[in-house]
């Protein structure tokens, strides 16, 4: 009988090594992509479709949300829950398992690689969090970690599993050689939640609105972003690009703004605003526009159905860069 796996799967390298290093056994390897507004599935994508893996791509962006508002094990440096992350992960990857049959799970995780997240206490707390303990298998660290059932049972030969620890990448570039692989992505980055200035949004969304959703998130990607009260906030395009993505975002909960008169950009607030905060916003979208030197600019608020103007001096862009996060 075929023995089946299915792994997490980013594209990135070890992701890669890990399914290619099973499949060299006969096991049928399948990925799983997880997406979210954090983090996207164009790497695993582009290397599923290179080297042949069958891959499924699922978004878990609502559970993601509600887990990073409350992680149990903290966070990195910046927003990032690796821990925390990487167990629902494997818990959703189990359900995956549990409903497609497959043998056990797998991941491209290597012993010290991350300090703090792929540290030997941060795998473990991954297995025990995830509730799937018993059916991880991590290939590329396997020698160095407690044997699993499917290694002890013959499913998978420890033998032909590896020890590779550390964050030195000279074992995996190797591998890489032997198993054929030409291409793959570099390694870091691909995850919003490591990056300070998206953080220091995403905290003060997090303050401010703690039950926001995927679509409020989505917003803190485009373009500038401004706290004009504890209530409200506006985001500003910087280009076509933005505004074209913030006019399919806004919903009907929000109001959106742009000069009547002269070119510029597309603000949307946020939250629940009341009249100063819209006064507020449409002077920092008029002093982005082509009548920043106005004395007056008439301003387009539109809520809903409903379409008034607001005629306001614009911005001190001293000011409104003061209100920026």
């Amino acid at each position: 009988m075929t023995v089946t796996a299915l792994g997490l799967f980013s594209g990135g390298l070890d992701s890669i090594l890990a399914a290619l290093l099973l499949r060299r056994q006969g096991i049928d390897v399948h990925g799983v992509c997880f997406t979210s507004p954090f983090f996207d599935a164009d790497n695993a994508r582009q290397a599923a479709k290179r080297y042949q893996i069958a891959l499924t791509v699922r978004d878990i962006g609502a559970r993601h949300l509600e887990m990073l508002k409350n992680p149990r094990y903290g966070y990195g440096k910046n927003m990032n829950p690796c821990i925390d992350c990487h167990a629902l992960m494997f818990a959703i990857a189990g359900e995956m398992l549990d409903e497609g049959g497959y043998d056990f799970l797998f991941s491209g995780e290597v012993v010290g690689q991350r300090p703090k997240s792929q540290n030997n206490s941060a795998l473990m707390a991954v297995r025990k969090a995830s509730g799937r303990a018993p059916q991880i298998l991590r290939p590329l660290s396997a020698k160095l970690l407690p044997i699993t059932p499917m290694e002890e049972d013959g499913r998978v030969d420890r033998e032909q599993l590896l020890a590779i620890q550390g964050r030195s990448r000279k074992a995996q570039e190797e591998l890489a050689r032997q198993l054929g692989v030409d291409w793959y992505p570099s390694s870091g980055g691909g995850c919003l939640l490591t990056e300070n200035s998206f953080s220091a949004r995403l905290r003060d969304l997090f303050e401010h609105q703690p039950d926001c959703d995927c679509a409020a998130v989505e917003l803190l990607k485009l373009g500038r972003t401004f706290r004009l009260s504890p209530m409200a906030k506006l985001t500003l395009g910087r280009n076509r690009s933005d505004n074209e993505k913030l006019k399919q975002l806004a919903d009907s909960s929000n109001h959106l703004l742009r000069c009547n008169n002269f070119s510029g950009p597309l603000g949307v607030v946020s939250g629940t605003p009341d009249n100063d905060d819209l006064a507020l916003a449409a002077a920092i979208v008029a002093s982005y526009g082509k009548g920043a030197k106005e004395a007056q600019v008439e301003v387009l608020l539109r809520h809903g159905t409903t379409t008034t103007t607001i005629t306001v001096p614009p911005a001190e862009r001293s000011a409104s860069q003061k209100l920026q996060l």
